[in-house]
């Protein structure tokens, strides 16, 4: 929401906004029942995209494939499954989201109405650029570098880093270290007067 449509919300309008917007919800909760619920079905796939929908059924069949293996090797305990395999689903769905909210959702990202949106622009404005210690750029695919990314989403992950280095201007985008991405879990709605992420407004 921006700030405008949110002083225009009605309460229990921005009541629901904010529970989506709380930390437990947005990178807790909501995350895992993105992944293993909503992206299991094809409801929101045009039936078009055939290969697309395909790919879901097929994903659907090998989690099946391997839950039942899993099961096998633990000799039918689905107990012991979920106590292994829920915590795993569930750190890894936040720790996913959170890579992407925070490569979208700092202080000075872009944003533009549709009429004035600008592709370029939104590839490396639009996307920070996510300085990880290398260890992390290595187990993320160099997903840090969301940029390039979002610029050329054909150039291969392992190619990221030597396109960065070989093109110079493309280094001149909003970085964010580590410590640095923790505030953007404060930031809530755009400011379209002052062009930036804010925070909620304080109570009168």
């Amino acid at each position: 929401m921006t700030v405008r449509e949110y002083q225009q919300a009605s309460r229990l309008q921005r009541f629901g906004y904010r529970l989506y917007r709380h930390p437990l919800i947005l990178l807790l909760l909501a995350p895992s029942l993105h992944f293993v619920i909503r992206q299991r079905f094809t409801g929101g796939i045009p039936r078009t995209w055939k290969k697309e929908r395909a790919s879901v059924h097929l994903t659907n069949v090998a989690i099946v494939g391997l839950a039942l293996l899993l099961l096998w090797l633990l000799d039918w305990r689905w107990q012991t499954l979920l106590k292994i395999q829920g915590p795993v689903t569930v750190i890894a769905s936040s720790l996913g989201v959170w890579l992407f909210y925070v490569q979208h959702q700092y202080e000075d990202a872009y944003w533009q109405p549709h009429d004035r949106w600008d592709y370029v622009a939104a590839a490396l404005a639009g996307s920070s650029h996510y300085q990880l210690p290398r260890v992390l750029h290595w187990f993320t695919a160099n997903i840090g570098l969301h940029h390039l990314h979002h610029l050329d989403s054909r150039i291969p992950n392992y190619r990221l880093r030597r396109c960065l280095a070989e093109h110079p201007e493309l280094q001149a985008v909003h970085s964010l270290s580590l410590w640095e991405s923790l505030s953007c879990a404060a930031l809530k709605l755009w400011d379209e007067e002052q062009g930036r992420m804010v925070g909620f407004p304080r109570p009168a």
